[in-house]
């Protein structure tokens, strides 16, 4: 206990409006995507990711690492999203232990749908709070916290 460098009460405060800007942020679009889309954040992010990926697919192992969730989060994920019509999965041709998810044309109908009210959301709980000079500042910070550099 001697040694621990514990938070002042500045870093303190900035701490916990951090956790609370995310949480807070995060919980809104999560109901406004259920609302708007009928689905939770988590599966628009791994809809998104198979949308950016090359042939709309992914390893499965890969698309969890994108996600920054576990393998098999994303596996009942894209379950769900299976049963909906919107992902389909794909044995590798090249690795037989391999899986692929892929994104339908009817997830990228959906997705596209969703992504407009979406940004819409994410523009008016997040940067339409901040200036400019403060958006510049959260890439920064928040760039610096993921490299740890």
């Amino acid at each position: 206990m001697g040694d621990t460098r514990w938070l002042s009460s500045a870093e303190q405060r900035a701490w916990r409006a951090y956790l609370r800007a995310i949480q807070q942020v995060q919980a809104q679009l999560d109901r406004e995507l259920e609302r708007d889309a009928g689905m939770p954040f988590a599966y628009f992010q791994i809809l998104v990711m198979l949308s950016e990926a090359p042939e709309r697919s992914l390893r499965m192992s890969d698309l969890a690492e994108r996600t920054w969730c576990s393998r098999s989060r994303v596996s009942h994920a894209v379950d769900r999203l299976e049963e909906r019509g919107w992902v389909e999965r794909i044995s590798s041709l090249s690795d037989r232990r391999g899986t692929f998810a892929r994104l339908t044309d009817a997830g990228f109908d959906v997705l596209s749908s969703a992504a407009v009210k979406h940004v819409q959301s994410v523009r008016r709980h997040l940067f339409d709070r901040l200036t400019p000079e403060q958006v510049q500042q959260l890439g920064a910070i928040s760039a610096q916290i993921v490299d740890g550099s």
